[in-house]
């Protein structure tokens, strides 16, 4: 197998999970290099874990200082989220000479290519790599990521992607986009929503996918500081204050819940790059089907 390399840096974005990085964990054993952005007061707590794969960054203070939680008149000292660290990486990336970048959250368990309705856990970066491309072949695709392993089940056919919906956990962003994170809650759902209202492209792979685990059942990130104390009432709120026009605050899965209708936005269409040449025939990006002791089908 060979293995094909990421175009553009990764960042994990992590708290309170130095010892069991679930995202980490997987991007050491497909061989892939990443950077971990940690608080400053936990840097010592994660540098004890060696992983050879992992550069780690410290998070300036003043992103968090600085940070739009939106809702400024009810702040009282809580936790600004992730989007603080993830405006970090996003300016890290430019002064690094990037025109992408990943960004993930810290419990994803596996990275897998779905095709022909199986789901093979990937051993190496082609599949990382093999999105890069794709959404290099375009000129208005703003934000791509990885779908949810838990939402493509075997028994249903779905396409190799999605266009024009919230991209969440596992994003690809275009660092060109006149944005920044902002929200203390469903800053994904937000970012999408900017792009997609001034017609950019947005895309979720079906193809390769991201084990992200349910909110709530790790601790860490941001279970104690947010939904442990407060549930899921506010983040939908929020929400809705920042999109009234397609959010609405609704009730399921015996908790509050968010609704956006993303409809508006089936007339974002893609665009292809003229620019870009692509090669003819069938490219695998270096993955091929192993068996292996430990494989893990899902």
């Amino acid at each position: 197998m060979t293995t094909m390399k990421n175009k553009h840096p990764i960042y994990i974005i992590s708290k309170g999970r130095w010892e069991t990085n679930m995202t980490a964990d997987s991007l050491e054993e497909m061989g892939v290099s990443y950077y971990m952005v940690v608080e400053l007061e936990e840097v010592a707590s994660y540098a004890i874990f060696k992983r050879p794969n992992c550069t780690l960054l410290k998070l300036p203070k003043r992103y968090l200082q600085t940070y739009d939680t939106v809702d400024h008149d009810d702040n009282r000292g809580r936790s600004t989220g992730p989007g603080a660290a993830r405006n970090f990486c996003w300016d890290h990336s430019i002064d690094s000479g990037y025109s992408w970048h990943w960004v993930m959250d810290d419990n994803i368990n596996g990275f897998y290519r779905f095709n022909n309705n199986r789901k093979i856990k990937m051993a190496s970066g082609g599949g990382l790599r093999a999105c890069e491309d794709w959404v290099g072949r375009y000129d208005n695709i703003g934000i791509a990521g990885l779908n949810y392993e838990m939402f493509c089940p075997r028994h249903r056919a779905v396409p190799p992607f999605f266009l024009n919906t919230r991209i969440y956990s596992c994003l690809l962003i275009r660092n060109g986009l006149p944005y920044r994170w902002r929200g203390r809650y469903n800053e994904d759902t937000d970012l999408s929503l900017r792009a997609l209202k001034d017609g950019w492209v947005t895309v979720q792979f079906n193809a390769f996918l991201a084990n992200k685990i349910q909110t709530q059942t790790q601790k860490g990130g941001n279970t104690a500081e947010f939904y442990e104390k407060e549930g899921t009432i506010n983040k939908s709120e929020l929400l809705v204050k920042m999109h009234p026009d397609v959010a609405r605050v609704t009730w399921k899965f015996s908790r509050w819940h968010h609704h956006v209708d993303y409809r508006p936005f089936k007339k974002n269409k893609l665009h292809r790059d003229t620019t870009v040449q692509i090669k003819k025939g069938v490219d695998n990006y270096g993955m091929v089907l192993e068996k292996r002791r430990y494989a893990k089908e899902v």
